[in-house]
């Protein structure tokens, strides 16, 4: 189980990565060109391109920001099922929440 927690988490690292540089350099191009944040989600309306990039970010983050809280919880001494009751709860909240955030991007 280990193995696998460790490669998702090195393997979502990695797809953030990339996520998070495309997502800074097309805000500092929005911004450079004078679009207002209405202006670029008017943009984005309707996109499956960007809704498929935005439900990847959303999904690398769900997977790898509760592993990594699971290993902060282990090295304080946290460990057992609650620990990972809480991580998959903070999981699905993730995924909860940012494809919300998607939906209101593309639609």
């Amino acid at each position: 189980m280990q193995v696998l927690l460790w490669g998702a988490q090195r393997f979502s690292a990695m797809v953030l990565a990339v996520c998070v540089i495309v997502h800074l350099i097309t805000i500092i191009i929005a911004v450079r060109n004078g679009l207002s944040a209405a202006e670029i989600l008017g943009r984005t309306r309707g996109s499956v391109t960007w809704g498929l990039f935005y439900a990847l970010f959303v999904a690398a983050v769900a997977i790898h920001a509760p592993i990594g809280l699971r290993n902060i919880c282990a090295e304080f001494g946290w460990r057992g099922r609650g620990v990972d009751i809480l991580v998959c709860a903070l999981g699905l909240t993730l995924v909860m929440w940012g494809s919300r955030a998607v939906w209101a991007v593309v639609s």
